[in-house]
């Protein structure tokens, strides 16, 4: 009875083992009081989701490529919003092995075609805005691999349409955004003045009605 109790004993502390290991470790503090440190923000992305977000777009100073190799140092790091930084194309070198990333915020920055080059290993990335940014159809050559994108935005860059067409060819479940055609309303038919005739066509209408 002993030796059943000890090995039930036994079993259930490496059970317990096994869940503490199995627990994502928490962020690194360094990194997340350093990101603080500038107006960003760290926090899981759901009360019982460990995963990471990390927003630098309303930061209070310049964010820069220094401060992407601290964000590296977080995992598992899954949105990242970047929107309106100081980041460089080299930069983005920081980013190569956060491989976990899903959601990827490059609008309004400097990036460029060189930049997309170190996305290439991203196999989770299901989301890329690259809106005002300096990428041309020879960037988006560098996403044909990401096999997981699904919505990519690409409005005010120099992006075109037969690089979308090529990229669509690549990845057929990706929706490529390159823009919102506006029309000009159209003045509504201005009344005749009272006394003054209507034109013979919709005096042929108002007939046909």
């Amino acid at each position: 009875m002993k030796q059943i109790l000890s090995l039930a004993m036994i079993l259930l502390a490496a059970e317990s083992a096994f869940a503490q290991d199995d627990q994502p470790e928490p962020p690194d503090p360094e990194a997340v009081a350093a990101i603080a440190a500038i107006g960003g923000h760290v926090a899981p992305i759901a009360q019982n989701d460990p995963r990471l977000e990390v927003s630098l777009y309303l930061a209070d100073q310049d964010v820069t490529d220094e401060h992407l190799a601290i964000v590296a140092k977080l995992k598992p790091v899954v949105y990242l919003h970047l929107a309106g930084t100081q980041i460089t194309d080299a930069g983005l070198a920081n980013l190569a092995g956060m491989t976990t990333l899903e959601k990827l915020h490059l609008e309004k920055t400097e990036i460029g075609d060189a930049g997309l080059a170190h996305l290439k290993g991203l196999e989770n990335l299901v989301y890329l805005n690259l809106y005002g940014t300096k990428v041309t159809d020879a960037g988006l050559e560098q996403l044909a691999g990401l096999k997981s994108l699904k919505r990519l935005y690409v409005w005010q860059t120099g992006v075109t349409d037969e690089g979308i067409a090529k990229l669509e060819e690549a990845l057929p479940e990706v929706t490529v955004v390159a823009g919102v055609e506006l029309k000009p309303a159209e003045p509504p038919a201005e009344e005749p003045a009272e006394g003054e005739e209507k034109p013979e066509e919709e005096k042929k209408d108002e007939a046909n009605n």
